[in-house]
């Protein structure tokens, strides 16, 4: 049986980023603060078909609940399918809609924001997951639009589907990630809906956070590209420490700890997986270009952490 989530207390969410909030990522921000992990985004068309790699990407790690899958999808005969291979699978709380990508590849396929220019079919599909769902809950993350901002029309019929929880950025498609974002539009999604809202976009510390909940009035934060690099936000956040306050000893024991994680996961794929993160986690260190430099060659494991101790 899941958690429930006691939406009484500001939440801290991590939103669902392609090619970094794998299992590894979610177990070390789980273990520091974070309040509900998601999947990265799944395509329903994959998981229906049974990908193995999708069946993968799928898992959670023990420390994960509540736990949520982010599926994206345009048809609903086929989102069907992913549900009913979902409710096969214990330990998931909730069911994600994904509304938001505003990648070409996702939006071209008719998934993503793409679902915020046709709002009948993204009832039809939200519908659908909450129709056939055996999870405690089913949520929807969004944007305010495609081209022209539309919250409060997008929250009223997500509401209406059923849903339990709405996530929103505040850009739209066009905004891409350059655009400022809108807390106001975000705000005006809490106003029109008796449902709990979340607020995501460019929420980069505590001092951000604070701010966006008070502009909003929101159940809680979601942050995705701002723990990249910096997955002790969500410590901060829960901690109310600002950035000088976050230790190095701190930062070195999750780095350490996201490695092994990857190794866990990945095996020795795990050390070349790592070295994306190890690029943002160097930046603003004395030395960092050589540092990068030399473990862009690093294939063994005890090597590579010989490496991360030294230099953080």
């Amino acid at each position: 049986m899941s958690t429930t989530i006691d939406f009484s207390k500001s939440l801290v969410v991590l939103a669902p980023l392609a090619g970094y909030t794998d299992l590894p990522f979610r177990t070390v921000v789980k273990k520091f603060g974070v309040d509900i992990t998601i999947s990265e985004m799944i395509s329903s068309n994959a998981l229906a078909y049974n990908s193995k790699k999708t069946m993968k990407m799928i898992q959670k790690a023990s420390n994960e609940d509540p736990y949520f899958v982010q599926l994206s999808g345009n048809n609903p005969d086929i989102m069907r399918k992913a549900v009913e291979i979902l409710n096969d699978i214990d330990g998931i709380a909730g069911i994600d809609l994904n509304c938001g990508c505003p990648a070409p590849k996702v939006f071209n396929h008719g998934s993503g924001s793409n679902l915020l220019g046709d709002l009948p079919r993204l009832a039809e599909i939200l519908g659908t997951i909450k129709k056939y769902s055996n999870k405690k809950y089913t949520t929807a993350k969004i944007r305010i639009g495609i081209d022209e901002k539309i919250p409060k029309d997008i929250a009223r019929v997500i509401e209406d589907c059923g849903a339990d929880m709405i996530s929103v950025h505040g850009r739209t498609k066009k905004g891409a990630y350059k655009a400022p974002v809108d807390y106001d539009a975000i705000a005006q999604v809490k106003q029109e809906v008796n449902i709990p809202v979340i607020a995501n976009g460019d929420i980069k510390n505590y001092e951000i956070a604070q701010k966006v909940l008070k502009q909003t009035n929101t159940d809680g934060v979601m942050i995705g590209r701002g723990a990249i690099g910096k997955p002790w936000i969500f410590y901060q956040i829960k901690n109310g420490l600002r950035d000088e306050e976050i230790s190095n000893d701190l930062k070195k024991e999750i780095i350490i700890e996201h490695y092994e994680q990857m190794l866990d996961f990945y095996n020795e794929y795990g050390v070349v997986m790592f070295r994306k993160h190890l690029h943002t986690y160097s930046k603003g260190y004395d030395g960092a270009n050589e540092f990068r430099q030399s473990i862009n060659k690093i294939t063994d494991p005890d090597i590579m952490r010989q490496i991360i101790k030294e230099f953080f």
